[in-house]
């Protein structure tokens, strides 16, 4: 996938905070196995099925950690179809963090972790050419690999 120069900005942006978004969900995944939840609360996942913070550490780390890390590289490597697996991303750190709102309450964590989701979002979309401040790529800028 290659951009106008207009959009490479984007693209680097977005690159960096998906870059973000997996090693802090790594980093969550490991805390949450190792540390037995690491201040999460315990009686929140048991009310939720969970008897220990591994299932969710894995699905933080696997699921969420992953497909950011995927959304990055292949964002990285220009690739035809990383808007998708960023959309993919994006969306998926909405999904965990409406989760634990559900599970666990608020925190305030959980306004950046859903800012950060909301902005990989709408970044995407720019490099779409979808949100109006960017125009649209014409289809042969966005490169031939699949």
């Amino acid at each position: 996938m290659r951009h106008s120069p207009s959009l490479r900005p984007f693209s680097l942006v977005l690159s960096a905070l998906l870059i973000f978004g997996a090693a802090s969900s790594f980093a969550g995944a490991v805390m949450a196995i190792a540390f037995g939840g690491a201040g999460i609360p315990l009686e929140g996942l048991a009310a939720a099925g969970f008897s220990s913070a591994l299932v969710p550490g894995l699905i933080l780390g696997f699921v969420v950690g992953g497909t950011q890390l995927a959304a990055a590289i292949v964002l990285l490597m220009r690739h035809s179809w990383a808007p998708a697996v960023a959309a993919v991303a994006g969306f998926g750190m909405l999904i965990w963090i409406f989760t634990e709102l559900a599970i666990l309450g608020y925190s305030w964590l959980q306004s950046a972790y859903f800012g950060l989701g909301l902005l990989e979002l709408i970044l995407d979309l720019a490099l779409l050419g979808i949100v109006p401040f960017t125009a649209r790529p014409s289809i042969p800028e966005w490169g031939v690999r699949h």
